[in-house]
């Protein structure tokens, strides 16, 4: 402690005349409050960041035409854009499995992954990626250079669309309630209804997730978090 006050430049007289209670208790309770005030500061720029939403999607009203993905002429067609990198996305992931097991009739759905151009390998095939491979009857698909987030004019990993079987789009949205947070919400309940042929009580929902292109140009981004991979 007496070192530490040194760094602090606290002068040397003083620091030897710091024997009694009060002058520690003082130096004990300045220290509290600035540690307390640091922890407040950086939870609540946590709480900020979780609670900020992605950049909305400009989505078509109409089936995009050149669209690689199959819409199902016959019933609904669900697509969720993501980024296989980004930490928030499996949070989306994991209410995309949860509203379709209360789906009575699913929808022909699809988990597009973004890949940018000149990474290596299989860069997309992250621990993301496998998530949405094991929801049953969900279509993974591999999105070089964002070509579909763009047909779709998505910006935001975990966006989600749902087009009825005459190819007009009847949400837009995200399917969490902040990043990375899995539970009960808007978006996912708003889908349910719609799937099922009721009339969702909300509209559109903002969409929380990593930015799926470089804020400097339109290109994929290569990484958004670190996923181990």
């Amino acid at each position: 402690m007496e070192m530490f006050l040194r760094r602090l430049s606290v002068p040397r007289g003083w620091l030897g005349g710091i024997g009694n209670r009060r002058r520690w208790a003082m130096v004990w309770t300045v220290l509290v409050v600035l540690w307390l005030c640091s922890v407040g500061t950086g939870l609540a720029w946590l709480m900020a960041y979780d609670n900020t939403p992605g950049m909305t999607a400009d989505a078509p009203a109409g089936w995009p035409a050149g669209s690689a993905l199959a819409r199902d002429p016959a019933g609904p067609t669900l697509i969720m854009l993501a980024h296989p990198r980004c930490d928030c996305t499996r949070a989306s992931i994991s209410e995309l499995a949860e509203l379709l097991a209360h789906a009575r009739q699913r929808p022909r759905t699809f988990v597009v992954f973004i890949r940018p151009g000149g990474v290596n390998g299989a860069w997309e095939n992250t621990s993301v990626w496998d998530q949405a491979t094991q929801i049953p009857g969900v279509t993974v698909i591999r999105d070089d250079n964002g070509a579909e987030a763009e047909r779709f004019s998505v910006h935001t990993s975990g966006q989600t669309l749902l087009y009825d079987p005459h190819g007009r789009l009847v949400y837009s949205g995200g399917i969490t309630g902040a990043r990375g947070r899995s539970g009960n919400n808007a978006g996912r309940s708003a889908l349910v209804e719609l799937i099922n042929g009721a009339r969702p009580r909300g509209g559109s929902t903002p969409v929380f997730g990593c930015s799926l292109f470089s804020s400097a140009r339109r290109q994929p981004k290569v990484q958004a978090y670190a996923d181990g991979y």
